[in-house]
């Protein structure tokens, strides 16, 4: 996965929440774009509930799941 092709998750309209689903089986779920922080090679997923903040390489993001996608 690329910056732009996680730009396309992040500045849909309307915002749809998405699961970052690492090479890993690891999965962080995105609920909303203010949650996130996206770099050239890295997204940072923060879960405000859990208190948490997950920093996920995009060489490592193996898919992206929609709820149209899952």
């Amino acid at each position: 996965m690329n910056e732009q092709s996680m730009r396309v998750f992040l500045n849909a309209k309307p915002f749809e929440p998405f699961v970052v689903v690492m090479s890993s089986g690891q999965r962080y779920e995105a609920r909303h774009p203010e949650n996130v922080v996206l770099t050239k090679t890295k997204i940072v997923i923060i879960n405000p509930d859990a208190d948490t903040v997950a920093i996920c390489g995009l060489l490592h993001v193996a898919t992206v799941e929609t709820q149209q996608t899952a």
